[in-house]
């Protein structure tokens, strides 16, 4: 059976690969996608979605202009992890389709209210379209299926500053309110979050792409190797392995600099496989809040698990999962998608 999808990304090297991971999906029937500023400016996210769409040969999916700005503070973007352009060394070209007349906002409302209980909405950005749409719709949370959010950090450090994580520390008043919203939803429609805490396990290294293109059957072998110049861009004859690629290679590049490794944490292509069922996961349900005052932790998730604060759970946190299944699976669905596209 297939899993109706509405997609909320900042695309973003890894939301890059988290849409295409979902077009390689038989089981995913996006119905659109929300374009957020996070990584990169809305308008830029929306033509990197274009984009990609054209680049996979994907069919006629709504694609829709989300918020511009945070809720109540300036737009904080990325570049430096993700690329002037949001994908690395990658160069897409200049999409084909256009962009829908609804907002995204509208889009989320009206998606979730054609059909109600069946939508799951999957969030790889901030929250701010989100958020925007629950203060038009307030019953947004109990029409939708569930809700999947990448986002926020649980007795894990951030990766923005010390306490916070970047999806959240773009717009923690957005973050605040939608996990406020979900509040006393049973298990089975709380939302699922995806955080740091797991995301971080989820390395993809230079083997991976190599498996990946083989699996593609693209030539030559796709070797991406620490000790090559930055210029160096991958000769993939599989377009859809070249740019990827190209934009993989840039956030390993990124992650080394900061003594990660020379690695890419792939935190929103496994909230994509989970928000399909495809990875082993353990849940554990909590009460999040987020901070908003604190002088050194504004952003912070603030997670109780054991009732301290005497408010019932609005989340369920993922705590574990298996890294190499998930790559396994990433491999063998984009690898297979792929391969239509090699010459």
């Amino acid at each position: 059976m297939s899993t109706p999808l509405l997609v909320d990304v900042d695309t973003g090297i890894d939301d890059s690969l988290a849409l295409v991971y979902l077009l390689a999906s038989p089981d995913a029937e996006i119905c659109g996608i929300v374009s957020t500023a996070g990584n990169v400016t809305a308008a830029q996210v929306a033509r990197n979605n274009l984009a990609w769409l054209d680049v996979c040969d994907a069919p006629d999916i709504e694609v829709a202009l989300g918020a511009a700005v945070p809720l109540s503070i300036p737009l904080r973007t990325t570049e430096d992890t993700h690329g002037p352009e949001g994908i690395g060394y990658a160069t897409l070209p200049a999409p084909q389709r256009t962009l829908s007349d609804r907002s995204g906002v509208d889009l989320w409302i009206e998606t979730a209210r054609a059909r109600p209980g069946e939508v799951t909405g999957l969030v790889t950005g901030p929250l701010t379209t989100l958020a925007l749409a629950i203060r038009q719709e307030p019953k947004l949370p109990q029409l939708l299926q569930r809700v999947i959010i990448m986002g926020g950090s649980f007795h894990h450090p951030g990766n923005t500053t010390p306490t916070t994580e970047w999806n959240v520390s773009v717009d923690p008043e957005a973050a605040k309110e939608v996990f406020d919203a979900f509040s006393g939803l049973p298990a089975g429609r709380r939302p699922l979050v995806c955080g740091l805490n797991v995301t971080e396990s989820i390395e993809m290294h230079p083997e991976h792409v190599r498996l990946l293109a083989a699996a593609a059957g693209s030539t030559p072998a796709e070797v991406i190797a620490p000790d090559e110049p930055l210029q160096v861009r991958s000769r993939a004859t599989n377009p859809v392995i070249r740019h990827l690629s190209d934009a993989i290679r840039f956030y390993m590049d990124f992650h080394r600099t900061h003594d990660q490794g020379f690695l890419a944490h792939m935190h929103d292509p496994f909230a994509a496989a989970v928000a399909l069922g495809r990875v082993p996961i353990t849940l554990r349900p909590a009460t999040v809040d987020v901070e908003l005052t604190g002088t050194l932790t504004r952003g912070m998730t603030v997670v109780d698990w054991v009732g301290h604060w005497s408010r019932q759970p609005n989340v369920d946190v993922v705590v574990d999962t298996d890294p190499a299944a998930f790559f396994e699976e990433l491999i063998e669905r984009v690898g297979h998608f792929a391969r239509r596209f090699t010459p």
